[in-house]
This record gives structure tokens, sequence and C-alpha cells, in this order.
């Protein structure tokens, strides 16, 4: 295998990689549940906003983009229709006694390894890295896992992430709130 670069996304290119690579792995596409997926499409105007407030993390294999962590701040929310009730959520959430919205946090709006590239530890360098680039900035990242994404879920319980909270949406789809404190792991 290649060697791979960790950095944060700064060009047109970059932000392609990441929505060819959505694309690819998207529910919609895959054909086994197993193999993990993504839920939402991003538009380039949105990611390119998104990357403007918070830049993506990506990993590279020469000039492609084989895995990628979104990062997108509340300031973003509207532009992602779809995750508005994500948001929602976590504004009716306490986390250390404290309403969640008052924290300083950043939402992992998605993450995905190319599946020619799973297996070889991408994700979890994947993930020091954005820590390494976010830690000093946000208190914690936060995210949801749709609750019939197994692979998600096992491997965000590797890097650290714990859950604070279940809930059904109106599709009806089960979700998984998870939070990944840096001060504690």
């Amino acid at each position: 295998m290649e060697s791979l670069s960790f950095q944060t996304a700064s060009t047109i290119d970059d932000l392609n990689g990441i929505l060819k690579l959505q694309d690819e792995n998207h529910l919609q596409t895959i054909s086994s549940l197993e193999d993990g997926f993504v839920t939402v499409r991003h538009d380039m105007d949105v990611l390119k906003k998104m990357n403007d407030f918070a830049p993506h993390v990506i990993a590279k294999s020469g000039e492609r983009v084989v895995a990628y962590a979104l990062a997108m701040t509340p300031q973003t929310k509207e532009d992602v229709p779809v995750l508005i009730p994500m948001f929602e959520q976590f504004d009716h959430l306490t986390y250390q006694s404290k309403q969640l919205s008052l924290w300083n946090y950043l939402v992992v709006g998605q993450v995905c390894v190319s599946k020619d590239f799973r297996g070889h530890g991408i994700f979890d360098r994947l993930y020091q890295f954005y820590r390494s680039t976010y830690e000093k900035k946000f208190d914690f990242a936060i995210t949801e896992i749709a609750s019939n994404n197994p692979r998600s879920i096992r491997a965000h319980q590797r890097v650290g992430f714990k859950e604070i909270h279940r809930f059904t949406d109106s599709l009806p789809m089960d979700w998984s709130i998870v939070i990944w404190n840096w001060t504690k792991g």
C-alpha cells in the first residue's frame, strides 16, 4: 500500500475526492449494510462552506482521497437540512450537567474510509489527526451513528466515542449520539 498523508482539505480537488468517496459509500449505493455506509450527500457549495469554518480531515494515497472525516460547526447546521434534526436533538441534551448547546463542540459530519483501504488502521489514524487538529479549539467531537451501521459503531467506540443518547427519527431510523471527550481519552 502506498504511503498515506493525513491533512486538512485545502483544494477543490480534495473536496471533489470527498464527494466521490461519499457517493461510492452512500446507503443507496452499497450492496451490504455490513460494509458500513454514509447517509448524507453533500454538494460542493455546502462542503466548501463547512470546510471554510473548520477544514475537513482527509487521508490521501498519492492524489486520491481515500478517507475523510467531515468537520461541521453549529454555524453551518442550516446548510444541510437533513441534519437539522440532529442539531435539535443536541439542543435538548445535557453533557456533564451542562446543556450541550453551551459547549464549544465540533460535529463529525460524516466519516468514511474507501473499501480498498479498510482494515489498515486508517480510521484510527484519521481520527488521531482530527483530534490533534481540533482538540485545542473545541471541547469535544460529537456525532450520530445509524444504529444499523455496526461497523461504524464499533469503530467509533474503538477510538474513544461514548454513547450519550439514543433516539428514533421520523423515518423511523434508530440513531446513537456519541461524544469523544478529548480530555478523557
